[in-house]
């Protein structure tokens, strides 16, 4: 069964693990977070694959760094 996570999800996930990421390393952590099958969604998109949100956050802003390592940009994430 396919599980829908919310982007905000995977944002407070990253928070809390205190890690920087590489695209590769947060598609194993999302996996590993929330399943291999699992899709995301945000507000304005669905249906999303990891490597799908994490270009989807990128293309907001969420994100501080670079492909060698990033963060979340916290104040660049709404709180809704």
């Amino acid at each position: 069964m396919e599980t829908q996570i919310h982007g905000h999800d995977v944002l407070d996930f990253m928070i809390a693990s205190g890690v920087n990421y590489t695209r590769a390393t947060l598609v194993q952590a999302m996996q590993a977070q929330f399943g291999p099958d699992a899709r995301y969604h945000t507000c304005s998109a669905d249906g999303m694959d990891a490597d799908q949100l994490i270009d989807f956050l990128a293309s907001r802003g969420k994100f501080r760094g670079s492909e060698a390592g990033f963060t979340v940009a916290t104040e660049n994430v709404c709180q809704h």
